[in-house]
């Protein structure tokens, strides 16, 4: 297993951590002076009071949390945030309230889960042709007809 440096920008930051031995996504945590509330449709950038160096030839993506999306209608507002590996500064979630009650976010609250996976960066060259597959240019549903 490798190693992520951390930086704490905050002596209340927590740093990520893994719920299980298993799960691919380390917990983000909020890092907040006291709970703030994020009204029905809005947005609310929500600190990590943590920076981080992502590895070379790696992205770090922020997802939702199941139990926040699913049960509080919480989730990156971006739907998945990339942290590139060059990026130095404070990691910052903006939750969007997909629901339609006030839901309050909690210092320390786990509020995101980060994945540091391989990312490829080839070179992009125009085409006058791409080459043929069975799918060809189906788009949307047009699979398993």
């Amino acid at each position: 297993m490798s190693t992520i440096r951390v930086k704490k920008l905050s002596a209340n930051a927590v740093l990520p951590t893994y719920g299980t031995n298993e799960s691919a996504g380390a917990d983000l945590y909020a890092c907040l002076e006291e709970a703030v509330e994020i009204q029905p449709g809005e947005i609310c950038w929500v600190g990590t009071g943590i920076a981080l160096e992502v590895p070379k030839g790696c992205a770090g993506l922020i997802y939702a949390r199941s139990s926040m999306g699913v049960k509080r209608g919480l989730a990156p507002a971006n739907k998945v945030g990339v942290i590139d590996s060059d990026y130095r500064g404070e990691i910052r979630v903006v939750l969007l309230n997909h629901s339609n009650q006030v839901q309050t976010v909690a210092p320390g609250e786990r509020i995101a889960q980060l994945i540091i996976t391989p990312v490829l960066t080839p070179a992009y060259e125009e085409a006058a042709e791409l080459s043929d597959t069975g799918r060809g240019v189906g788009g949307f549903g047009s699979t398993g007809k």
